[in-house]
């Protein structure tokens, strides 16, 4: 008689028939393990076998809050919790301790049975493990066939899934949805991918089957908080890990699995994309760009979960024969005793085994059952290094010789040496990983029964340092993979929540405690190791949180501009506008040199709307009052309406040229205006020097700084430009300068010097009054007002045209010789020398030079730019301290010859031009005048074209040809300025003219300087 092979097995007692037995089948998302452990509770015991230690710990602790710690136990290959007497386990299936009965059983995942490598433990426990009163399997409708057959008095149940799961196509990585899944299959592939949706996203939770359970754990949790909203993983994310992931997509359609490249099946493609939608929620599958599209059929089979159904599944004998290595070997390939069972592929363990047996050395410690027994045990510890079967087999090898050695169990130190070279959290990922594995190994040796004396010791010694590595890992996973700051700012600005937003004192700007940028002024600067999306998420929450704050600065600017003098709000030598120290504004180029525009510097999405036209206004004020507060006389010579004509017309020039004219381009100008315009223009400050026409209020350091600034933003030059420091009268001439910068500064270029205005004049007059007197030596008197040493000294002398003289002329040595003639000119002397009708410098002028006496009627002096202290404002007639070479420049030995100078102009290389004189017939040579700098906006003027029309006319009326040509005069000391050709200066030896018949007026500056003269005369 035929007997079927199941009741062979059913005979032998090997198939177990106890209490009901329940198939809950359906695909994800259909709360079946959730029923199994609503069901096991509600039996006095129970067990239950899952596929992943993660999602067996995940239960263990919702049992450990339904039911206490004590009634618990959690039971894995790397990890025991064992109460005295526990009523409920949670197991790994391979670690299920089937001799213990329980009223409930249930097995999670039966599908596995069909895994190639697992798949014979699950069949093992389909065939073997039962509850008391239920046994419940959970898994894949693609089971029923098989299921019915092996159980044939079993009960099925259908669950339908919660929610539709739906295809997306394919999506690139910057563009996926928030709350994704990205599965790859190698280490390599979920790295990288995390890497680029770091720099585009924010960051990624990464899980992969290497990682320690802990760190899984940990990473899970970034994502389920919302830390981050996307994950990478491989496929271990596809067996119970229950996470509320919206979207799967595969980064690959195909991987390695041990042997080779394949293409990814419908049921694992099924098993991944099934873990997005969670409960009620619909959830979407799809692909990424580079991945290809999925085709049709399959895209089918995964949204109505239909597949092939399994037609066998894996199967290895679980009576093992211990008698000798070739006999357990034989038992282990055993053929399946029944149909739809087929022969798994060879695990390591079998290969472990096999290449064991083949080491002679072995051979004298696997005599006894025992031995091959605790061979066996030896073989099944998991390559978690990956090192392949020989290196693995190496290792297990050392294990079994200490294993067998005369105590009976692996020595301590033998434990200790390899655990606690492994107790390092440094290095990197790939180190810490390999560490973990490391340890991993020996947590599971430690959990094996037996195998140390002190197993609960090493337990929680290498629990200990697996858990620190885990968290070592986990940290440097965060770090590499995550970017805190841009995740949860990207996550608040998603919900549109309002951002916590808070200002240190040194501008830092902190959203939701981190660090996002720097805030100065108006202008937000982003965290500079921050780029790409990072950066605009960076500035899109910074742009949101600092509204409040924009708003607030904007008032308490608006409300200093109202009250600062220049302490609060300042211009810089760059042009740049500083409010409390923070760069606010620019100024700018416009048509009118004391009206600059200004230009913000603020962020367009941080300043706007009224707070925008609120700073802009604000500013606009503070530097009109600012600019007519600092250049004071030059508003009251612009604002004064006692000026007439040509007086007006000079006052306008002056104006635009910020309160300094060289007199050589205006000369002519300059003889239209009479003393009466003259006079009103000195009681306005103005200054009528030999070189120059000046106001000396505009030469002190803070007018001279304003004065510049403004130049510089209307000539559109980029560097900054500071004059010299306060109280040198001259500074050394740099030609790198931009042209008219020393003028500007209240400077005069003479020679290797520039020269402060004021002390350049006071030079002039001293060096006309000593050439009157003859050929004089240079003395102290003559260079201190220059402020430098007698090399310089006498190279401005130079370019003034004065030059040694002859030591021979005896003529100029006896006048020189005079003691007198190196003494400074006596009141009487001086104004002897004042020609009140020809003179182009006014005698008030020549007076208060020499002698240090203003006796102008200027108006009230401007208060200077605020400086520092080092940079007080001089009075511009102190003579400054002579410099500190001029001890040893000076003469001193009194038996060396004196060295006379003279002032004897040179020939100039100007342009001639020919007039003819009719009458005489003859050729005139006339130096060609300079040629005026008026602007075409005095031009226009009426008062200047009369003055010009009038300067015409009596011109014509010099050069009529029956006039007698008259006597050329001495020209006038002068010297090679840098600046334009001026007319020669005039001897002031020459004799007067006859006086007027109009008399002097008493309130003139001639009758000044008689009255005090005859002052002088009087009291000496």
């Amino acid at each position: 008689m035929n007997i079927h092979p199941r009741d062979r097995f059913l005979a032998s007692g090997r198939l177990v028939e106890r209490g009901e037995v329940t198939a809950v089948l359906g695909p994800t998302n259909t709360g079946k393990t959730h029923l199994a452990v609503e069901r096991m509770l509600g039996h006095a015991s129970g067990m239950i076998g899952l596929p992943l230690r993660l999602l067996a710990r995940e239960i263990y602790d919702r049992v450990v809050r339904m039911r206490g710690a004590a009634c618990v136990a959690l039971i894995t290959g790397e990890e025991k919790i064992l109460p005295a007497r526990p009523s409920y386990y949670v197991c790994t299936v391979e670690s299920m301790p089937v001799s213990i009965e329980t009223e409930f059983l249930a097995v999670d995942e039966i599908q596995l049975c069909a895994d190639g490598e697992r798949g014979h433990i699950f069949t093992d426990r389909l065939l073997h493990a039962r509850g008391r009163r239920e046994t419940m399997f959970l898994g894949a409708e693609t089971m029923r066939p098989l299921l019915k057959q092996l159980l044939p008095g079993a009960r099925f149940v259908t669950r339908p899934r919660f929610s539709h799961l739906t295809y997306a196509g394919s999506n690139k990585l910057s563009r996926m949805p928030r709350r994704s899944a990205i599965v790859a299959f190698s280490s390599d592939a979920v790295y990288g991918i995390a890497e680029l949706i770091r720099r585009q996203r924010g960051g990624a939770a990464v899980v992969m089957g290497s990682l320690s359970p802990r760190t899984r754990n940990a990473q899970v949790a970034l994502f389920q908080s919302g830390e981050v909203d996307f994950l990478v993983a491989t496929d271990a994310i596809g067996m119970g890990i229950n996470m509320d992931v919206d979207h799967i997509a595969f980064a690959a359609l195909s991987k390695f699995d041990g042997f080779g490249h394949r293409d990814l099946r419908a049921t694992e493609i099924a098993q991944i994309a099934g873990r997005a939608g969670r409960y009620l929620n619909d959830g979407t599958f799809g692909v990424t760009g580079d991945s290809g599209r999925m085709d049709e059929d399959l895209i089918n089979q995964v949204e109505n979960h239909r597949f092939d159904p399994l037609r066998s599944i894996k199967w290895r004998n679980s009576d093992l024969d211990f008698g000798s290595i070739a006999r357990l070997i034989n038992s282990l390939e055993e053929a399946p005793p029944l149909r739809g069972l087929g022969r798994t592929r060879e695990n390591c363990d079998l290969t472990a085994l096999r290449l064991l047996a083949a080491d002679s050395t072995l051979s004298g410690l696997t005599g006894s059952p025992a031995a091959v027994k605790r061979l066996w045990q030896v073989c099944q510890v998991p390559d978690f290094r990956k090192l392949g079967p020989e290196l693995h087999s190496r290792m297990l090898s050392e294990l079994y010789r200490h294993y067998m050695s005369d105590a009976g169990v692996l020595p301590e130190d033998y434990v200790a040496r390899n655990v606690d070279r492994l107790d390092r959290t440094d290095g990197d990922i790939d180190t810490l990983s390999t560490r973990v594995a490391h340890i991993r190994t020996w947590t599971f040796v430690a959990n094996r029964a037996g195998w140390l004396s002190d197993s609960n010791y090493w337990r929680e010694r290498t629990r200990a340092i697996e858990d620190r590595l885990s968290d070592a890992l986990h940290e440097r996973l965060t770090l590499r993979f995550i970017d805190r700051r841009t995740s949860v700012l990207m996550k608040r600005l998603h919900q549109k929540e309002e951002l916590m937003a808070s200002l240190t004192p040194e501008g830092d700007v902190m959203v939701e405690g981190e660090f996002v940028g720097r805030l100065d002024g108006f202008r937000f600067s982003a965290d500079p190791s921050v780029d790409g999306i990072h950066a605009h998420t960076l500035r899109t929450a910074a742009a949101q949180a600092l509204q409040s704050e924009i708003g607030a600065r904007a008032f308490r600017l608006d409300r200093h501009a109202r009250i600062d003098d220049g302490k609060i709000i300042a211009i810089g030598d760059d042009g740049l506008i500083r409010w409390e120290g923070m760069i606010v504004a620019r100024l700018a180029a416009s048509q009118e040199i004391l009206m600059p525009r200004i230009e913000l510097i603020a962020d367009s999405d941080l300043l706007t709307g009224q707070a925008e036209t609120s700073v802009r206004e604000a500013l606009e004020s503070w530097l009109t009052r600012r600019i007519a507060k600092v250049l004071e006389p030059l508003f009251a010579l612009r604002d004064s309406t006692e000026l007439t004509g040509a007086g007006k017309g000079l006052a306008f020039q002056l104006i635009e040229a910020l309160g300094l004219l060289p007199r050589a381009g205006i000369a002519g100008f300059v003889k239209n205006v009479d003393q009466a315009e003259r006079a009103k223009l000195r009681k306005l400050g103005v200054r009528f020097g030999e070189h120059y026409i000046y106001m000396p209020a505009l030469l002190k350091p803070g007018p001279s700084a304003m004065k510049l600034r403004l130049w510089r933003v209307a000539k559109r030059i980029e560097a900054p430009l500071s004059i010299p420091a306060a109280g040198l009268s001259s500074v050394p001439f740099d030609p790198a300068m931009p042209e008219g910068y020393y003028l500007m500064a209240g400077y005069g270029v003479c020679g290797p010097r520039a020269i402060r205005i004021d002390m350049f004049e006071r030079l002039l007059v001293l060096l006309r009054q000593k050439n009157n007197a003859g050929a004089f030596p240079l003395t102290a008197q003559l260079w201190s007002p220059v402020g430098c040493g007698v090399t310089d000294f006498e190279a401005v002398m130079r370019a003034l045209d004065y030059a040694p003289i002859d030591p021979n002329d005896v003529s100029a040595t006896a006048q020189a010789a005079s003691p007198e003639s190196a003494e400074p000119p006596s009141e009487d002397q001086m104004s002897e020398t004042i020609d009140p009708a020809d003179s182009d410098i006014e005698a008030e002028e020549q007076l208060s030079m020499l002698l240090d006496v203003d006796m102008t009627e200027a108006g009230a002096q401007p208060d200077p730019e605020e400086i520092s202290a080092s940079d007080a404002s001089p009075e511009a007639d102190t003579l400054p301290d002579a410099a500190p070479d001029l001890a040893a420049d000076a003469p001193q030995d009194a038996a060396a010859p004196l060295i006379l100078w003279k002032f004897q102009p040179q020939r100039r290389n100007q342009p001639q031009r020919q007039v003819k004189r009719k009458q005489r017939r003859e050729v005139i040579i006339i130096p060609k005048k300079p040629q005026r700098q008026v602007s075409e906006t005095i031009l226009l003027d009426p008062a200047i074209v009369q003055a010009r029309e009038a300067e015409k006319n009596a011109a014509a009326q010099r050069h009529k040809p029956k006039q007698p040509a008259k006597p050329k005069k001495p020209a006038k000391p002068h010297g090679n300025i840098k600046l334009d050709a001026r007319p020669a200066p005039q001897n002031m030896s020459s004799k007067p003219r006859p006086a007027a018949d109009k008399p002097i007026d008493p309130d003139s500056p001639f009758a000044k300087l008689q009255a005090l003269k005859e002052r002088m005369q009087k009291s000496a």
